[in-house]
């Protein structure tokens, strides 16, 4: 729904509330920047970490989100309920740091050791992890983590822990976990199919294709370490 068509009542509520987010961006900065630090300190989990990216949510980008949140209620009669002061509860996104892997086999010992820093430097998860994916069998091996799967949709697979800093504000950030391939179908579908979904059936067509391609590689990858740990096994 296009910005102009917002009461400009909810538009002002909006403003109000990226502003707050732009005063308190650099808390959001330090909070991501902090989780990084203490995450990749850790040598255990450094060990099976191939990457790390951290960002902090565009203004441009919050206000959008916004936007189509506020046009969402109106369009099912609902009030926008979103504020300034309820901001950084309602959009648990605004730090995001995301830790990239080889293969699904590494993480069971990821998520604990994730847990094990959270405990360890008094973050708080503000509620047990939950497991996007499309995956059928992928969701079965989250839950016997004690991840909580949720079908999505879209093609998309990916591990989210929402951390909450050890200070009185409530400072969020989300912890994206993902492999490699699952990061390929992310940046692709990232680039044409968001913040609007592409009306190009093919591309949508194409994207779930890409999905399904990015799973079995997935699932080759592990097979392939699973193949190695068993031959080194074999031949001492």
């Amino acid at each position: 729904m296009p910005t102009r068509k917002l009461p400009a009542t909810a538009m002002k509520q909006i403003d109000l509330a990226v502003a707050h987010y732009v005063e308190h961006r650099g808390e959001f900065e330090r909070l991501a920047n902090n989780l990084y630090n203490d995450l990749h300190a850790n040598t255990h989990l450094a060990n099976l970490v191939h990457s790390y990216t951290l960002r902090t949510k565009d203004p441009e980008h919050l206000t959008a989100k916004l936007v189509r949140k506020a046009a969402s209620s109106i369009a099912e009669k609902k009030p926008f309920d979103i504020t300034a002061e309820n901001l950084f509860q309602r959009i648990e996104d605004l730090a995001g740091l995301r830790l990239l892997h080889l293969h699904g086999s590494q993480m069971p010992d990821i998520n604990q050791l994730i847990h094990a820093v959270v405990d360890e430097h008094r973050y708080t998860l503000v509620r047990k992890p939950v497991a996007y994916t499309w995956d059928q069998e992928a969701a079965a091996a989250f839950k016997a983590m004690g991840i909580i799967p949720h079908y999505n949709p879209n093609s998309y697979t990916s591990v989210h822990y929402i951390i909450k800093a050890n200070q009185k504000t409530d400072y969020r950030c989300e912890l994206q976990v993902r492999t490699l391939m699952e990061e390929l179908w992310g940046a692709v579908s990232h680039s044409i199919d968001y913040p609007h979904e592409t009306d190009s059936r093919a591309c949508r067509e194409q994207l779930k294709a890409l999905a399904r391609l990015t799973s079995g590689c997935t699932r080759l990858v592990d097979a392939i370490y699973v193949c190695q740990a068993e031959h080194a096994e074999r031949t001492r």
